[in-house]
């Protein structure tokens, strides 16, 4: 097997909802000396096409449709003519960076792309936004998480859990039930493993994330206690 990860860092300001906040973002190169999918490219198209080099871009992958996800998508598949994907329930968010342009693939659970003879598949992982997914590659044992999950834990928007409930369930359904030595590729900061990460969550469900008493049952910051949640991603 020839199929490689290779990451490229970038950084710069994100405006949340009038706040600018200063990320650095990991985008995430797979493939072989021949072709690649970019997943997450954020900001800099020329450092991640460099990155690239003369190998074929096949996709981008967003696996959020947040604007420092998407922001050189564009014009890193424009090079290739690559295919652009996205979940469809972040298509708005998608429109809100490319304001006259849609993804040509709305991605759905259990979808998979290939590149270098290996397979991704896509995992619905909502939580930070509706249409947030991770990525798992079962052949490099490697899940690349967006912002689902980081290495100090699950991720923010803007400083706030926006769905806190649903990403939980999102993380104990979809991504700590894979192997533990399962690499962590997220879209902030450093890599870790499965194993690294899975002994906190019974933590964050007793409301560790919130700051709440562990003694009771702690209320997450969309209503929901920690003893409520539901391991379920079905629409209510």
């Amino acid at each position: 097997m020839t199929a490689r990860i290779e990451r490229v860092v970038t950084s710069g300001p994100v405006d949340i909802e009038g706040v600018e906040h200063k990320v650095e973002n990991n985008t995430w190169i797979l493939g072989d000396d021949d072709e690649v999918i970019v997943i997450d490219p954020a900001r800099d198209a020329e450092k991640i096409l460099e990155k690239v080099g003369d190998r074929e871009v096949l996709a981008v992958i967003c696996t959020h449709g947040l604007p420092d996800h998407v922001g050189a998508a564009i014009e890193v598949a424009a090079r290739d003519e690559a295919v652009i994907a996205v979940h469809s329930k972040d298509k708005r968010l998608w429109r809100q960076t490319w304001e006259e342009t849609w993804p040509d693939i709305e991605m759905e659970d259990e979808g998979l792309f290939s590149v270098a003879d290996v397979e991704l598949e896509v995992l619905a992982t909502p939580g930070v936004t509706p249409g947030g997914v991770s990525l798992y590659c079962e052949e490099l044992g490697a899940v690349f998480t967006g912002k689902t999950l980081l290495m100090d834990g699950p991720g923010k928007l803007g400083g706030e859990y926006p769905a806190l409930a649903d990403q939980l369930t999102s993380i104990g359904e979809r991504l700590f039930t894979l192997p533990h030595e399962t690499r962590v590729l997220p879209a902030h900061g450093e890599e870790g493993t499965i194993g690294d990460l899975e002994p906190q969550f019974d933590r964050w469900l007793a409301g560790s994330l919130t700051g709440t008493a562990e003694s009771e049952p702690p209320p997450l910051v969309d209503g929901t206690g920690a003893s409520g949640i539901r391991l379920s991603l079905d629409d209510e």
